[in-house]
Formats: C-alpha cells, sequence, structure tokens
C-alpha cells in the first residue's frame, strides 16, 4: 500500500504509474501474441476473425470494467480518509457484485454473438471461426472480472506492483500455451482463445492464494465479505457513468467495424493488426490517467486539493514524453510490425497506412485521458461520459460514415484523429470549470485542538 498524500508529487505518480505501464503492456500481449500466432500460422480469415470478435467481447465487459473502476476510486477516498473498514467493506461489495454480473454477461454474450456477428454483416466465411474464438472467451470473463476487480483494489490502496507480477506471470502462460495448443496440438483459433481463458484463470487464482496469505485488507474469505448498500450506491454512482461510457464506446467500436467489415477481409485483418500495435500508444495516457486518478482521490478524502493542479502537472508531462516516443516507434517500424502478424502486401499496405494516420495524433488521446484522470479520481464520471458519447458517436461514427465513401478506408482512420481533438476540448473545458471538484464522497475531518 502506498500514501500518496505526502511527498513529491511527480516521483509519486511516476513510481505509481510505471508499474501500471509495464501491466498494461502485458496485459496487451494477450492479445497481441493471439493475433500474431493467429496471423501468421493460421491466415488472414483466421486473424479476422479474431479482430472482428474484440468489438463484441468488449461491449460486453465494458460496463462492468466501468463500476470496477468505479469502485476503486471509492476505495482510494476512503484510504485518503483513513477509514479501513470502509475500505474492506468496499472490497468485499465490489466482488460480490462484479461475481453475479459477470456470470449473467457470459450467457448473454454466448447466446447473441452469432446474431449480433451477422447484424455487423461479417463475411459468412469467417463467421464460424469469429463464434467460436468469441464463444470460448467468454468462459473466462469470471475470472478475468476477479484478476482486474483485485488490481482495480489494489491501485486504489496504492500498490500497482503486485498486480504488475500476476500479469507477467499470466502473459507468460499464455504465450506458452498458444505455441502448444496451436502449433502441437492443432487446436486452430480455439487454441487461442483456450490459451487467454487458462492465463487469466491462472493469474486469479494466484493472485487470491497470495493476497490471502500476505494482505492485512484483501481477504478472499467469503465468510467475512458484507454487502453495503449505501457503498454499492457510491460505486455505482461513480462507476456507471464510467461504465456507460465504455459501453457506448464499445457500441461505437462495433459500429465502426461495421464501416470496415464492408471493405472485406483485408481490410478487416488490417484494422485487427493495427489495432494491436497501436494499443500499445494508448497505455502510457491509460497507466498515467489511472495513477492520476488515485492520487486525486487520495488526496481529494485526505483534503488537499493543493496537490491536485501540481499532480495534473507533472503527469501531463510525463505521460506526453512517454506517448511521443512510443508513437515514432510505431511510425518509423510500421511495416515490419504490420508483417509480425501476417505477410499479405495488401495487409501490410493497409495496416501502415491505419497506423501512420492514427498515431500522429496520439498525444490528442493522451491529453483526454489525463484530464479524465484527475476529474474521475474526484468521483466526476457523469460529464466524461457524455464527452465521450458525444464526441464518438455525433463526430467519430458518421465521419467514418461520410469519408469511407469518398477516400475509401483511409476515411475510417481519419475520423479517430478529429473525434479525439473534440474530446480532448471538452475534456479540458470540463476541468478549468472546476465543477468535478463537489463530486468527492468522503474527506479527512480535521483534528480538534
Amino acid at each position: 500500500m502506498r500514501d500518496l498524500t505526502t511527498g513529491n508529487e511527480s516521483r509519486l505518480i511516476f513510481r505509481f504509474a510505471v508499474p501500471m505501464l509495464l501491466g498494461n503492456i502485458f496485459q496487451q500481449l494477450y492479445n497481441v501474441v493471439d493475433s500474431a500466432i493467429v496471423g501468421r500460422f493460421l491466415g488472414k480469415e483466421a486473424l479476422a476473425s479474431v479482430g472482428a470478435s474484440f468489438p463484441i467481447i468488449f461491449a460486453l465487459i465494458a460496463l462492468i470494467i466501468g463500476i470496477g473502476t468505479g469502485f476503486g476510486i471509492v476505495i482510494s477516498q476512503y484510504y485518503g480518509a483513513k477509514d479501513l473498514e470502509k475500505v474492506k467493506r468496499t472490497i468485499s461489495t465490489m466482488f460480490i457484485s462484479l461475481g453475479l454480473v459477470s456470470l449473467v454477461m457470459t450467457i448473454l454474450g454466448i447466446a447473441l454473438s452469432k446474431p449480433v456477428f451477422r447484424l455487423l454483416q461479417l463475411p459468412p466465411d469467417l463467421l464460424p471461426q469469429a463464434v467460436l474464438y468469441m464463444n470460448i472467451y467468454l468462459i473466462g470473463i469470471v475470472a478475468m472480472f476477479g484478476f482486474n476487480g483485485t488490481s482495480a483494489v489494489l491501485r486504489g490502496l496504492g500498490d500497482s506492483k503486485t498486480p504488475l507480477v500476476f500479469l507477467i506471470i499470466s502473459t507468460v502462460i499464455n504465450i506458452g500455451l498458444d505455441l502448444l495448443f496451436i502449433l502441437v496440438f492443432g487446436w486452430g483459433i480455439a487454441g487461442a482463445a483456450w490459451a487467454t481463458v487458462i492465463s487469466q484463470a491462472g493469474a486469479f487464482i494466484t493472485a487470491v492464494i497470495y493476497l490471502n496469505k500476505n494482505h492485512d485488507i484483501i481477504s478472499f474469505n467469503l465468510k467475512e465479505w458484507k454487502f453495503d448498500w449505501e457503498i454499492m450506491r457510491h460505486g455505482i454512482r461513480i462507476g456507471l457513468p464510467s461504465g456507460l461510457q465504455q459501453t457506448f464506446v464499445a457500441f461505437g467500436m462495433m459500429a465502426l467495424m461495421g464501416i470496415v467489415n464492408t471493405f472485406g477481409t483485408d481490410v478487416i485483418a488490417a484494422y485487427s493488426v493495427g489495432g494491436r500495435i497501436d494499443s500499445f500508444a494508448s497505455l502510457p495516457a491509460m497507466a498515467f490517467s489511472a495513477a492520476l486518478a488515485t492520487f486525486t482521490g487520495q488526496n481529494l478524502g485526505a483534503g488537499k486539493d493543493e496537490r491536485i493542479k501540481k499532480g495534473l502537472v507533472a503527469t501531463t508531462l510525463m505521460a506526453s514524453v512517454f506517448c511521443i516516443f512510443t508513437t515514432t516507434l510505431i511510425i518509423i517500424f510500421r511495416e515490419p510490425l504490420v508483417g509480425l502478424f501476417n505477410q499479405d502486401p495488401e495487409v501490410i499496405r493497409i495496416g501502415s497506412e491505419y497506423l501512420t494516420i492514427v498515431n500522429i495524433f496520439y498525444i490528442l488521446f493522451t491529453l483526454m485521458f489525463i484530464m479524465y484522470g484527475v476529474v474521475r479520481g474526484a468521483g466526476a464520471t457523469l460529464v466524461p461520459m457524455f464527452i465521450s458519447v458525444l464526441s464518438l458517436w455525433l463526430i467519430r461514427i458518421p465521419v467514418a460514415a461520410i469519408l469511407s465513401k469518398s477516400m475509401g478506408e483511409a476515411g475510417i482512420w481519419w475520423s479517430i484523429p478529429i473525434a479525439w481533438a473534440i474530446g480532448f476540448i471538452g475534456a479540458f473545458a470540463y476541468y478549468l470549470s472546476g465543477k468535478w471538484k463537489g463530486k468527492v464522497i468522503t474527506r479527512l475531518k480535521p483534528l480538534e485542538d
């Protein structure tokens, strides 16, 4: 656990963000390794099937991820206020909620997978493999929610290193199982899905065993868990807007995928590869934003508002440096990077085009996410939700539909940075308004003389 309410702001945020950044990198390796092995050994059709499944999977789990993030913010504020009993109750309430909802999501996802793929106009020759991959992947949602929930709790308590260790273990297992199931056992696309499910379950079980033995606050003893409706209300109030935002983003990804699907297998495969590669460009923004949210939550809970602006400035500078470095590397090596996934010349050309257009403007995404981090740390998640939804559905999707008719698939790629620019302007304006400060749920009471 780490107290972020005292000490140098830059150093604290950097030390807290870097383990999360490394953790996010290893987490992305799940998708990258799956896609690379599938694309190189099973072909571009299998690669396109895997890529087409992710927007639907994300749509199913986005709401719960957002609510879990909300509980993490509640934990950080209670911890900053030194109310450990409320911290424990928040943890147990979160896990009970996530466990029940994840079961529902698994059933719904498997039941709706084929109709949704058809609705998105996925080419018929890709449909069987896409449905197979997604249905197997969904079996592991319970373990995935459990592990992500555990990571959110630890981050709320100021610990970003322990989740990193478990992620590294999980990623190594996933790579080994991918190679075993696909190259040795010949399980095809199902092998990639099962490798991910087993590695995520292994990470969650390992985390449970370790934390039960070594952590004072987090316990997975069901007999000691208590469900608190008041804490549930706080978690939903803060997390639901983030969850809805992620859900609308996921539906937007599905709508965008529907436009991409009309261009055929080569564009679908290239878009899948481009998304896997440029996801690494988003990691600095996501890690530093999450660190800033925890930093903001703890300091607001401790009544130390003056530290937040310093933290914001420091985080913006650090995240921007990481972003520029990452995107520059991706642009320079875009063709060999795409080639790691598939050697088809047309897939390489289209994937390289996507990476060039999108990565030049990733600084806008980074700045937008940093603004979201500071206001979310205060519990102000409703306005960021509206900003994201509006920039996606009123800007990105219509622009993609219009430009793709005159520019081809490149018009879809250009819609992405245009939407980021609008989102950043809205997020920055809300931060300047200062209204987000009134959303904090608890503060440390001043000591009486």
